[in-house]
């Protein structure tokens, strides 16, 4: 007997509905094909084992699942449970056989029957409503995951029991429901940390709004203990909150990557990203044999942070270069070619020489002459020539760390973001792909970041007399039109430029001695 069941497999942040055929006839021979992988070829023992323990019998005839279409890869142990539904039906076990074409499921059984979570429950419901399925049958861990796509019904299952009872006798299960539009607001606000906790820094905040409100990358350069990391954390904060659209985008990444808390629903403040600088090149921008999202792509719409940037490995900061200026990765295999999103913004830290004290107003730097330039020299040119703002930390000084006071908080500062990223999205409506300052092309430098003669000139000094390279000019406009943003001006005036230029450290010919 021919019974037909559906899964889905999930490639890149897509899903596809994957049919399951399971024939079951006279003979006495067992085969998965369809391109499975190892996991889901060993789908069979477990299958077997969760079958025969809760008092059903497994097909000693003949038996051939193929999984459609045949000619994609197909990967992982989450096809156990409609394998399982498609060898029951096809030995007459289970009873409402036609209704098994109305549903996708997915899950990995246990050998006592236990549904284990999978990974890209998202993907999969957006693709099952798409296509019309009536409902989705998920682990319990991944229902509330699921269920944020309305109009589909989503059920969660904790063992096959409760499947096989639903086809078998049309007991009811409760489709989960969620409200995500409210869960998503009323989160969208809770940080851990907050701009009030910092002492003294105001000019490495100020900084850091520019970037926010621009979208800039920087970095940090600074010795050991100034508070680079711990103002790096504090960036999320002020940054705009997330559409529905990007935390739906941003859900369906960590979906994909196994990274979503059971029972999460949507992702509702901007992710922030630290890999250690030990990370590997496939795990930094993705890939694998199954080709995975990496931390570039986790950071989507939101913050990468790279503490120590020397100290990363040269080829992975390298790989970084393409995905920073395309807001996207492609990963390419034999057969297949999956794009992973990167919009994100990266803010690096580093101390400025191996002992961490050049340029320090107390501790003298220990390193030998030509240290310090070695030491930048980790970092290639193409990769900074892709930070706009270089911003040099100090330590606090005692009477500033000791205060009482409490800074501005990160809900004055993200509201000024706010109003400058609106000036931007209406800036830029016109325009596909660009949304801040920080992604516009040499056409829109031209006609957007015009200057008058007092700019003009002191943008002319400043690159004679600091030494400035050539790749800091189109840097400084950008970064002068953010804080002309700010101030809601709309033509860039000599104290925007004087305040660009000040973020441009690392372009300074003897900076590193």
């Amino acid at each position: 007997m021919l019974v037909k069941t559906f899964g889905s497999a999930v490639y890149g942040v897509e899903a596809i509905t994957i049919t399951i055929e399971v024939n079951v006839s006279e003979g006495s021979f067992f085969a998965v094909v369809g391109l499975p992988d190892v996991a889901v070829k060993e789908s069979a023992q477990r299958i077997d084992s969760a079958i025969k323990t809760n008092g059903y019998r497994m097909p000693r005839t003949k038996v051939v699942i193929n999984l459609a279409p045949a000619d994609i890869k197909k990967s992982g142990s989450a096809f156990d449970l409609p394998i399982a539904m498609g060898l029951l039906g096809a030995s007459e076990q289970v009873e409402r056989i036609d209704a098994l074409k109305d549903y996708i499921m997915m899950g990995e059984l246990s050998l006592d029957g236990t549904i284990q979570p999978i990974k890209g429950a998202l993907p999969i419901a957006i693709t099952a409503r798409k296509e019309g399925f009536k409902g989705l049958i998920v682990p319990t861990q991944n229902a509330r995951e699921a269920a944020m796509v309305n109009t589909l019904e989503v059920y969660g299952v904790s063992h096959i029991n409760e499947v096989i009872e639903f086809f078998q006798s049309g007991t009811n299960l409760q489709p989960v429901v969620v409200d995500t539009r409210d869960e998503f607001f009323n989160s969208q606000y809770s940080f851990d940390f907050d701009f009030s906790d910092v002492k003294g820094q105001e000019n490495i905040k100020r900084a850091l709004e520019i970037a926010a409100a621009g979208g800039h990358n920087a970095i940090l350069i600074g010795p050991p203990g100034a508070g680079k990391t711990m103002l790096a954390k504090r960036l999320p904060t002020i940054l705009p909150p997330l559409t529905l659209h990007e935390a739906l985008e941003t859900t369906k990444i960590h979906s994909v990557a196994g990274k979503l808390p059971d029972n999460a629903t949507l992702i509702s403040k901007r992710p922030f990203r630290s890999p250690h600088h030990t990370v590997s090149d496939a795990a930094l921008v993705g890939g694998g044999s199954v080709p995975q999202p990496g931390e570039i792509s986790l950071a989507h719409n939101g913050v990468l942070f790279l503490d120590e940037l020397p100290e990363f490995k040269r080829t992975a900061l390298e790989v970084m270069r393409q995905p920073m200026e395309e807001r996207r990765v492609t990963i390419s295999r034999a057969k297949v070619a999956l794009d992973f999103p990167a919009s994100f913004m990266l803010i690096a830290s580093m101390n400025p020489c191996p002992c961490g004290y050049y340029n320090h107003p107390v501790k003298a730097c220990t390193c030998p002459p030509g240290a310090v330039q070695k030491y930048l020299n980790k970092i290639s040119g193409p990769l900074l020539d892709r930070i706009d703002l270089h911003v040099e930390v100090t330590p606090v000084p005692f009477n500033e760390l000791s205060s009482s006071k409490n800074g501005e908080s990160s809900e004055d500062i993200r509201s000024r973001v706010i109003s400058a990223r609106e000036i931007q999205a209406e800036r830029y409506k016109e325009t596909t792909g660009i949304y801040c300052n920080a992604q516009m092309n040499s056409r829109h430098l031209k006609e957007i970041c015009v200057l008058d003669n007092a700019c003009s000139n002191l943008l002319k000094i400043a690159m004679n007399k600091l030494n400035l390279s050539a790749r800091a000019y189109d840097r400084i406009l950008k970064v002068s039109r953010t804080i002309a943003d700010l101030s809601a001006c709309e033509t860039i005036k000599a104290e925007h430029v004087a305040e660009a230029i000040q973020y441009r450290s690392l372009d300074r010919e003897g900076w590193a001695g």
